[in-house]
């Protein structure tokens, strides 16, 4: 059992690094029971700390030193302080070289941080602590460094080496060894290093730059999955044509390099030109991955291609600075995924998700701030809030500033810190010199924590013709402040009239009107905006494409919500009236459930969604979207207290009354899209993903029929389809069907085929896991017994336990607290092999808070049972102690 608390690090506590290391030459000797490092730092005293030499205290963890020297002179032990943390060594200069060797072991690195192995390659992970485990170094990101590697390995095993920057020698060495040299010229912090060593197979091209430079693109993974490699390249492609094109940046090496890897604790990492990727993040092809893979590989491959400039030519001043690269990065990746696909089912699908996970993230006991003020673990705090809810707070910023005048602000802040480790604050204010904008109060979105709250009431004079509307915010207390102060909330609208036509708009004191779309900043705790001219009370359409990450309250009426579906001319806002009103009706029927009484679906919500289906004129990706309803986990997170049990049934009775309701026009959208995925060949594009997506939800809602038919359709669709996206859609909806014997028949018939592919092996783990049938928890228990198994890999967890606990609500929430007996086993076990994984997948019990009283006891003795448990990584220790605060 722990006995000390982890040290809490703070913001406040920032100080400049009392050393610099301008040049880093760094050889590794590659072994199969141990790896040597000897490391090469050429240091001088930072003048911006001011006269003297203090002791050098270099990061260090599982290092065994070999040999330290300063200045050529051997140290001995009397000459420096060793912990289990630090190399603590004495400077006689200003200016200085230390040499160090050190011994690792790679091979039984089970953390996945640091020089590891991922089967038979190496392979790294630096960020954000990893480089500590490789030799002693100053492992902080403003401490930037020029690194020339040098990789020496056994040439049969280990045929391709690896590293940052461009190759600059290699030859063969003794004993059937070889080595290679890189050399990257930009200065880089040591979490942007990396190294690869394996058998791999290359995938290349070129790219020719705006300046007509010529860049080499290569993509390398094992031998076996060179074939799923054109999707990724072809959107790396489009990746660096696009940052070109829209944000002016040219990428500044000869050559960029993918590597995928089976083992990897993220999505992909960014090192300077050697990006590292987890496989699912990169491998891609019609038969093995679904058309959210292909959507997501394409994501990923652009989102780690931008960090060459908004994280690594431009990087983070300390860690608490996080979402200046990862917020900013989100945002452009976002934009370049609407500008290849539906710019508005995009801007959907991420809203849906920001609401279910990122708002429950603020409701939780780890909210913080876009910018947090402590942690004890950064690793904790690669976090939705520091992704998504930063990539929303530039969005806002986009909103206020324009296209033109973001662009003009990122050209400056590019311009004025190449080269710098920078915060948040000089992001701001290079968007405030460019523009000459006031962005003061709009910084509070990086320091309070929270989602705020948007109540809006409105007003109308018929005598006047005025119409206003009064917005009144407010922020619930975090852990970490109670009282908040306003936000600035740019809220866009329209106004619409009897007829759907939007009004023009002039505010008071204005002399003309200012278009029928407008952007509204809300800066006080209440404010109220009155729109002059108005011939007859309109219908608002309110926070349009989600101009702001608040929870919106506007009295709409069911009528209301349905006029908005079938005339707002934004489309984000229209599948959100769809939203509403499905939250309103469900909640209706979870209160039928709740008192006992027969359920009964509100019609109104039958043909708001019979004319969904039938208007021809809308993208079929915008109608699968409109015809989803709310999950399971959305509705518990708007819940006060979360009925798990009336959740479930509410939903599951909406589905099969729409179904039965819808059949007919279910069945013709479903059997025409159909017909013609049957003699199109598979195209990764959005006209292509939209017919699937809403082929694959129609059969989704008419086997909740059970009719024979369907289930004829569904067989067919499994056994005969071209793609893994149809094919999956048809082996999740036969496995939570009651057709015992074609379901089974289908399970082995899937894992048969496709037994070699650990990928789609996971995609087959998580249909089952997240069946909502009885027997979740034993499902998942036996499933862990399988072969293709493993809780050393992150992605079997995630896809097995993850999808269990994460997405199968019904049953994780068992009465009985199996489910959360089961995952806190799983922690414990976790927290020995992998910490970070362990931690993630903690989330689910940290929101024991929002359940009934006797789960909540469940709960909260599991997390007691964790934190009891033994000595607990500091990333497990730092979430179960704030969840039992």
């Amino acid at each position: 059992m722990r006995t000390e608390q982890p040290q809490m690090i703070y913001l406040k506590d920032y100080q400049a690094p009392e050393y610099l290391i301008d040049e880093t030459h760094l050889t590794f000797e590659l072994f199969e029971d141990h790896t040597l490092v000897h490391a090469q730092l050429v240091m001088r005293r930072n003048p911006a700390r001011g006269a003297g030499l203090p002791a050098l205290a270099l990061d260090g963890q599982q290092l065994q030193l070999l040999s330290v020297a300063m200045d050529d002179a051997e140290l001995t032990a009397a000459d420096y302080q060793l912990t289990d943390s630090h190399l603590i060594l004495h400077p006689t200069s200003e200016q200085f070289v230390v040499d160090t060797s050190v011994k690792i072991h790679p091979e039984s690195n089970t953390a996945l941080e640091g020089l590891y192995k991922s089967g038979t390659m190496f392979c790294t992970q630096c960020e954000a602590e990893g480089f500590r485990k490789i030799t002693y170094y100053l492992d902080r990101p403003d401490v930037m460094s020029k690194f020339t590697t040098t990789v020496v390995a056994e040439q049969h095993r280990y045929p391709i080496l690896l590293s940052n920057g461009n190759p600059i020698a290699s030859g063969p060495d003794e004993d059937g060894r070889h080595w290679a040299t890189w050399e990257d010229p930009f200065m880089k912090p040591a979490y942007l290093f990396a190294l690869v060593a394996g058998d791999l197979w290359c995938v290349e091209d070129t790219f020719i730059t705006m300046t007509d430079r010529n860049v080499a693109l290569r993509i390398y993974v094992e031998p076996e999955n060179i074939d799923k490699c054109q999707h990724a390249m072809t959107s790396l492609k489009k990746s660096m044509r696009w940052d070109e094109e829209t944000y002016g940046r040219e990428y500044d090496l000869d050559i960029f390099m993918i590597v995928a890897v089976s083992d990897f604790n993220m999505g992909a990492m960014e090192n300077k030109g050697l990006n590292i990727f987890n496989s699912s993040a990169v491998l891609a092809r019609a038969e093995t991955a679904t058309d959210a893979a292909h959507q997501r590989v394409e994501a990923i491959v652009a989102h780690e291609y931008f960090h060459n400039w908004s994280g690594n030519r431009v990087t983070c001043r300390d860690w608490f600075q996080l979402s200046l690269k990862e917020g900013f990065t989100v945002f452009r990746d976002s934009q370049f995924s609407a500008d290849m696909n539906s710019r508005v089912v995009k801007r959907i699908q991420d809203v849906a998700y920001l609401r279910t996970h990122q708002f429950a993230e603020d409701a939780g006991p780890m909210a913080h701030a876009v910018r947090p003020d402590s942690f004890i673990e950064i690793s904790n705090f690669y976090t939705l809030t520091v992704y998504e809810k930063g990539s929303e707070v530039v969005r806002m910023i986009h909103t206020l500033l324009g296209e033109v005048g973001f662009r003009k602000g990122s050209d400056l802040y590019f311009e004025r810190h190449d080269g710098q480790a920078v915060t948040c604050d000089d992001f701001i204010k290079a968007m405030e010199d460019a523009n000459g904008a006031d962005l003061s109060q709009f910084k509070r979105w990086y320091s309070q924590a929270g989602t705020p709250r948007l109540a809006v009431s409105e007003h109308y004079d018929a005598a006047q013709k005025t119409y206003s509307l009064t917005f009144a915010q407010s922020c619930p207390a975090t852990p970490d402040k109670v009282e908040k102060l306003p936000f600035v909330i740019p809220v866009e609208l329209a106004l619409l009239n009897a007829q759907g036509v939007e009004l023009p708009l002039q505010l008071t004191g204005e002399t003309n009107a200012a278009g029928t779309t407008r952007v509204l900043s809300v800066t006080e705790a209440e404010q109220t905006f009155t729109f002059v001219g108005v011939p007859e009370k309109p219908l608002p359409s309110l926070l349009r494409g989600f101009s702001a990450p608040v929870k919106l309250q506007f009295a709409y009426s069911r009528d209301q919500l349905m006029f908005l579906m079938q005339h707002d001319s934004d489309g984000f806002n229209r599948w959100d009236a769809g939203q509403q009103l499905s939250v309103q009706v469900l909640q209706d029927l979870i209160a039928q459930h709740q008192r006992g009484e027969a359920l009964t679906l509100d019609p109104r919500l039958v043909e708001a969604l019979r004319s969904v289906l039938n208007n021809a004129s809308l993208d079929q990706a915008m109608v699968a979207e409109m015809l989803s309803l709310p999950g399971e986990a959305y509705l518990t997170e708007i819940s006060e207290v979360a009925d798990v049990d009336a959740i479930h049934t509410a939903r599951e009775f909406a589905r099969k009354q729409l179904a039965q309701s819808l059949f007919d026009d279910l069945w013709s959208r479903y059997q025409a899209n159909r017909a013609v995925s049957k003699v199109t060949p598979y195209v990764a594009e959005a006209e292509h993903f939209a017919r699937r997506a809403l082929q694959n939800i129609a059969l989704s809602y008419l086997m909740l029929t059970g009719k024979p038919e369907v289930l004829a359709a569904a067989l067919e669709q499994f056994e005969h389809s071209d793609n893994m996206t149809e094919r999956l859609t048809a082996l999740a909806v036969l496995v939570n069907s009651p057709f015992e014997a074609e379901k089974a028949a289908a399970l082995a018939s899937f894992a048969d085929h496709f037994k070699d592919d650990p990928l789609v092996m996971d995609q087959w783990f998580s249909v089952q896991a997240g069946s909502t049938l009885p027997g979740g928890l034993k499902r998942v228990q036996q499933l862990m017994e399988h072969p293709a198994f493993t809780l050393k890999n992150p992605n079997k967890v995630r896809a097995l336990v993850g999808a269990f606990a994460g997405q199968n609500l019904i049953n994780f929430h068992a009465a009985d607290g199996s489910g959360y007996r089961f995952l806190a086993d799983l922690v414990i076990q976790l927290n020995a092999l992998n910490p970070q994984i362990a931690s993630r997948q903690l989330a689910p019990l940290t929101r024991w808070r929002k359940y009934d009283s006797a789960r909540q006891a469940l709960m909260k003795a599991e997390l007691e049972r964790i934190r009891n448990s033994g000595d607990l990584s500091s990333d497990v220790f730092e979430v179960v102690s704030k969840s039992l605060a």
